[in-house]
């Protein structure tokens, strides 16, 4: 399996993250997220994490306008963290980009990891 991550703020520690959790389960790679969508659009990718300020703008515009809006999901926001029920449902409806706040990058990560390897 391979996550690309993309967004606008702290990449580094969303791959990191994901990596501490994953370990050799999936690949990670950081990209623009012009080349992140387009790596989920075009099969070479399969999940896409971003992180920016608002959880929606700067962490998935360019996902939802590459992948539209039935494949991207904004798991987090200012004020309202991740809910794990949320994020399930969110998987299990074939959601494949995922958006969040910088500061709930430990918490979301492990939330969507902990549904899409299960």
């Amino acid at each position: 399996m391979k996550i690309v991550v993309g967004g606008q703020v702290d990449r580094q520690e969303i791959a990191n993250k994901i990596k501490e959790i994953a370990g050799e389960k999936v690949e990670v790679e950081i990209m623009d997220d012009i080349q992140a969508a387009t790596a989920i659009k075009t099969g070479n990718a399969d999940y896409y994490f971003g992180a920016c300020h608002t959880g929606g703008g700067g962490a998935l515009g360019m996902a939802m306008a590459i992948l539209t809006n039935a494949k991207c999901a904004t798991v987090s926001m200012p004020g309202r963290g991740p809910k794990a029920e949320k994020i399930k449902e969110e998987v299990k409806n074939g959601k494949v980009a995922f958006g969040f706040t910088a500061d709930h990058i430990d918490k979301t990560v492990t939330l969507l990891l902990k549904n899409i390897l299960n």
